[in-house]
């Protein structure tokens, strides 16, 4: 499990304590909610669920003005052991208030009092698309290597173009894109899907968008939670807060997502999906192994949790089979052409559930009527004629070579990497944080990501970078990066933060 560090406490006074610690705390925690104020509120918390009575202090803290905007309240976990409830019920008191405009949640920062005298406004998140800059070496940005795929995409496009297809005027249909369904049940051949036709199969313009749609179809009620991974990819926070939807952290050990965790986190918060990235976990590389994805199914099954296994990084051939397989009634699989063939190619999908297509393929006509015409054909040539899968052979080579280079040179440090995974997740040694490292990194033309960046609202996050291998730069400006990093590590003068 991800064991995260220790950060600044601080303390409240309530009385929602069990009664069978009311003796071993004194009856109350006499202490303040944060430094430099001098509220001590008194409630009595009783007939009130305990994260209705801790809501309720903090609004009337907030309203009186004895918490004024930006203080900053402490972490989840920390004032839940301080006045000894879950973390769960501290959750839900937070994220009421902040349902209610009183509070403010920023990834990797914490949870603040409000500016109620601000225009409303989502807080900031960590931006999914960055522009590419050939001059510095980003590992940021997870991008497909250039394997001259550029060249091949326009030569498909000219065929297409030149095909003068009446289906390129009108919109597209379920029988103007059966076509490219069926390559994508050829394209996914290698990957264990369970039963699976044409008709399961929902085309989106992307992996993320296919997430969207399986949300979509998924989530109900005014209320909705997602839950997933402790540390998870950011698209999943934009997913989500586009949804309106709550996202609860499930714990993880070196085999992904502990399946006991998944049923404690559903008993705290409920959920309807559990979304995960069982083959190539972003930022750990985690592979999930078959034992313990029967493990989790069957939690799955048990709660009656839909599951979106989101596949983006697919091999051509995975060993384990997938959540479709394994739990097809309630799983949607989702992968896409960006990561193994080209970016600029917004061409994903999802397989439904069995019994699910039809309902997927109407909130895909509601959301975008469906993908444009000429890029399902575009897609569907490059894999029917095999340039598709010629250049995913080439991307997986490219991938593997600079994973090589990498560990190479950082091969001395706590490094977790895969040849078949387009990233590196680097634990940092002693005498490092994540935020120094990374400004030291970029005061030497080198952008890496901190854990933070992967962590949800409120959660710790381990002491580590992930490492893009993608970076536009050559060969040679990416090895020279690499021993740059490598010198930095074994330096950390001045790195701890204080």
């Amino acid at each position: 499990m991800f064991l995260f560090g220790h950060g600044l406490i601080v303390w409240i006074q309530i009385g929602i304590v069990p009664d069978i610690e009311i003796q071993s705390r004194k009856a109350w925690v006499n202490e303040m909610i944060v430094p430099d104020t001098k509220w001590l509120p008194k409630i009595e918390g009783t007939g009130r669920s305990k994260y209705k009575a801790l809501a309720e202090t903090i609004r009337a803290g907030i309203v009186s003005g004895q918490l004024q905007p930006g203080v900053k309240l402490p972490p989840v976990r920390e004032l839940a052991y301080q006045i000894g409830v879950t973390p769960g019920t501290v959750a839900r008191a937070y994220q009421l208030m902040t349902d209610e405009g009183r509070l403010t949640a920023g990834v990797g920062r914490g949870t603040f009092v409000a500016d109620r005298t601000a225009p409303p406004h989502h807080a900031p998140d960590v931006p999914l698309i960055n522009t590419v800059d050939e001059t510095i070496a980003d590992f940021r940005s997870s991008r497909v290597p250039d394997v001259g795929q550029g060249r091949a995409i326009d030569a498909v496009m000219m065929e297409v173009a030149a095909s003068h297809r009446r289906r390129h005027i009108n919109y597209p249909t379920q029988e103007t894109d059966l076509e490219a369904r069926e390559a994508v049940i050829d394209w996914m051949a290698g990957t264990d899907l369970g039963a699976v036709d044409a008709d399961h199969i929902v085309l989106a313009n992307g992996a993320q968008n296919a997430v969207v749609l399986s949300l979509l179809n998924i989530l109900s009620g005014p209320a909705p939670v997602i839950l997933t991974e402790e540390l998870a990819y950011p698209g999943v926070r934009h997913a989500a807060r586009l949804l309106r939807a709550k996202v609860v952290g499930v714990a993880m050990d070196e085999d992904g997502i502990i399946p006991e965790a998944l049923a404690a986190a559903y008993r705290e918060h409920g959920g309807q999906v559990l979304i995960t990235s069982p083959s190539v976990h972003s930022p750990t590389v985690i592979r999930t192994p078959l034992a313990r994805k029967l493990e989790i199914a069957e939690v799955a099954r048990s709660l009656n949790l839909s599951i979106i296994d989101d596949d983006c990084h697919a091999s051509p051939k995975a060993d384990v089979p997938s959540y479709r397989a394994i739990l097809p009634e309630q799983t949607y699989y989702v992968s896409s052409l960006t990561k193994s063939v080209s970016g600029a190619l917004r061409f994903g999908f999802a397989v439904a559930p069995l019994g699910q297509g039809v309902a997927l393929r109407q909130v895909a006509q509601s959301a975008h009527y469906g993908v444009s015409q000429p890029i399902t054909d575009i897609c569907a040539a490059l894999i029917q004629n095999g340039q598709a899968a010629r250049i995913r052979g080439q991307v997986a080579q490219a991938i593997a070579k600079r994973v090589r280079i990498a560990v190479n040179i950082l091969g001395r440090w706590d490094i977790r990497w895969r040849e078949d995974a387009p990233f590196i997740w680097l634990s940092l040694p002693v005498g490092w944080r994540a935020s120094r490292f990374m400004s030291a990194c970029e005061a030497q033309g080198i952008e890496v990501k901190p854990a933070d960046e992967f962590a949800l609202p409120d959660d710790r996050a381990p002491n580590a970078v992930r490492l893009a291998i993608g970076t536009c730069v050559s060969d040679a400006l990416y090895t020279q990066a690499l021993r740059q990093m490598d010198t930095l590590l074994a330096n950390p003068q001045g790195g701890m933060e204080s």
